[in-house]
């Protein structure tokens, strides 16, 4: 992450930040073609993103190279036009990991390499910005920064009205922003709309049982946890960890199925469910022990072998004070499988 300061600039071109789009004064000499307007922002983004795409940037951010023929440069342009697809995916998939991790600054540099790559690929009024947009919003939530997320959203909101060409999936992610952004200024009513518009097109796009339908349950739980109508809460609490547990359930061993960013937000929605399950007066060991098991075939399938085990042990110990000798029985071979799996050597 070796910095030189740049000394020329062409004629008619202004260096801007790549996070703030301030005048820059630091260059990454690396790639060289990448520009900050100081230290912070250079690290934060290097931190993020960066040090993941630097050399990726270099053949988007430089002049295509002379072809002798057109179908050389259709070929080209084709090429470019794959990296710039692969670049926005990235980016969007990190900055999501990010998020579901709590790493809501991390998920900033990110964020916005996705939505330029959209802009540049895509426009600057296309609807293939407004993930881009949400992504930007949750961080700005994450932040405590509810104006800046607002104006994501409202971007965001006028983009989709715009479109004739909006997918269910986009709908979906759109509502759940909104639901966590009314969520966030304790406007339940609001938030119970927009999350339940979540819910519906999330399973017009990806149907009833995906686990991308599943967060919109548990975020709708939430409200109702924060509402005090604890069965409510729990009956949807109970449909989201049963929708993860059943995808883990159709897997093969050592594969979840989810990307980073998927096992990320199963990770995040099972241990608030836990969290929230353990602190309640009625503790229902029964449901406790269901996501303490589903959270430790994650972490097997995952090959996070100490993770599963923790959390197996713990399914078993509660298991052993309040369920059926059957129940503790199905806990114990899972534990068994976990450690002979962490007891094989690494080839």
């Amino acid at each position: 992450m070796n910095v030189i300061y740049p000394l020329a600039v062409p004629k008619g071109r202004r260096l801007c930040c790549e996070v703030c789009e301030a005048p820059a004064e630091r260059m990454c000499t690396a790639c060289t073609v990448t520009y900050y307007c100081g230290p912070v922002h250079q690290k934060a983004d290097w931190a993020s993103i960066h040090e993941k795409i630097c050399q990726l940037l270099i053949p988007l951010r430089t002049t295509m190279p002379f072809y002798n023929s057109e179908e050389e440069r259709q070929h080209g342009l084709q090429q470019l036009q794959k990296r710039q697809k692969h670049l926005i995916e990235f980016c969007y998939t990190v900055a999501q990991k990010y998020l579901f991790e709590g790493r809501h600054e991390d998920a900033v540099p990110a964020a916005l390499h996705s939505l330029r790559f959209r802009m540049n690929m895509h426009g600057l009024s296309s609807v293939e910005l407004v993930p881009a947009y949400l992504l930007l919003a949750e961080a700005s939530l994450g932040l405590g920064r509810i104006v800046q997320a607002e104006e994501y959203l409202s971007q965001a909101r006028w983009t989709v009205l715009k479109s004739t060409d909006c997918s269910n999936a986009t709908h979906s992610l759109l509502h759940r922003n909104l639901g966590l952004l009314y969520m966030a200024k304790e406007n339940h009513e609001e938030a119970r709309y927009h999350l339940a518009n979540d819910i519906y097109f999330a399973s017009c796009a990806f149907g009833t049982e995906d686990i991308r339908t599943s967060g919109g349950y548990f975020h709708l739980a939430n409200v109702f946890h924060g509402l005090k109508k604890m069965e409510l809460a729990d009956t949807l609490y109970t449909k989201a960890r049963s929708q993860q547990a059943d995808l883990l359930g159709k897997q093969l061993v050592n594969d979840t199925g989810l990307d980073e960013a998927q096992e990320a937000e199963a990770i995040q929605t099972l241990t608030s469910i836990l969290s929230i399950r353990e602190s309640t007066s009625d503790k229902a060991p029964q449901k406790t022990v269901f996501v303490l098991k589903t959270l430790s075939m994650l972490y097997f399938l995952m090959l996070e072998c100490s993770k599963a085990k923790e959390y197996a042990s713990r399914a078993l110990s509660l298991a052993e004070e309040h369920l059926s000798v059957q129940e503790q029985k199905v806990i114990q071979e899972l534990l068994d499988i976990i450690s002979t799996e962490e007891e094989q050597p690494i080839t």
